[in-house]
């Protein structure tokens, strides 16, 4: 099956248009901001650090229909819920000094 060309927003679903936010001025930023962000102190941003995504293998997971239709049924990024939770789960029996969770 031929694939067919990605439409532009297709392309950048999920990632912002740099090129775009560029050529905005701090004011027209300001504007189109969600509210949250408008009240933020002066030095919110002066520590942050640039987190580079971990690299993702597709895999084949079975899981519980219910447990699947409980993400599904939070939105889009399911998928990425999913792996939140399992890194979480991860880090904790990391942290406890554990391979494995008890059966």
């Amino acid at each position: 099956m031929p694939s067919t060309p990605r439409s532009r927003k297709s392309q950048t679903r999920g990632r912002a248009d740099l090129v775009r936010l560029r050529r905005m001025s701090e004011l027209e930023i300001a504007r189109t901001s969600p509210s949250e962000l408008a009240d933020l102190p002066d030095d919110f941003w002066s520590d942050a650090v640039v987190v580079e995504p971990v690299a993702k293998r597709a895999i084949s997971l079975r899981v519980d229909e219910d447990v699947l239709a409980w993400f599904k049924a939070s939105g889009p990024r399911y998928q990425s819920r999913i792996n939140a939770v399992l890194r979480s789960y991860m880090a904790h029996m990391r942290k406890h000094g554990r391979r494995r969770g008890a059966a």
